[in-house]
């Protein structure tokens, strides 16, 4: 009788140690599984990383181009300006020359 005892207690702690196996593998493969969505993540966060590094040295690149067109702007307006009054001195001139004439 005491064998029989002795045979269940054997039986439920193999029980036991079979669950606490069965519980360390599905957590080991959780794990795994874990890791792997952490790796993807850590990629594509690098992969989005570089994405804006790159768009920010389009946008330096853009406002270097726009500075650049703005300063051209000026330039040309300048020069608009001396054509102006330069013409207006002509038209005056002209003008003179009309009512000598």
């Amino acid at each position: 009788m005491m064998t029989t005892g002795v045979e269940v207690k054997i039986g439920r702690l193999e029980s036991i140690v079979e669950q606490i196996g069965e519980a360390v593998l599905s957590t080991t493969e959780t794990i795994e599984s874990l890791a792997q969505r952490l790796e993807t993540l850590s990629v594509q966060v690098e992969a989005q990383g570089k994405q804006l590094q790159q768009q920010g040295y389009q946008i330096f690149a853009l406002c270097d181009a726009v500075q650049t067109l703005a300063e051209s702007q000026d330039d040309s307006l300048q020069k608009l300006s001396q054509l102006t009054q330069t013409l207006d001195k002509l038209m005056i001139l002209l003008q003179g020359t009309d009512e000598e004439g």
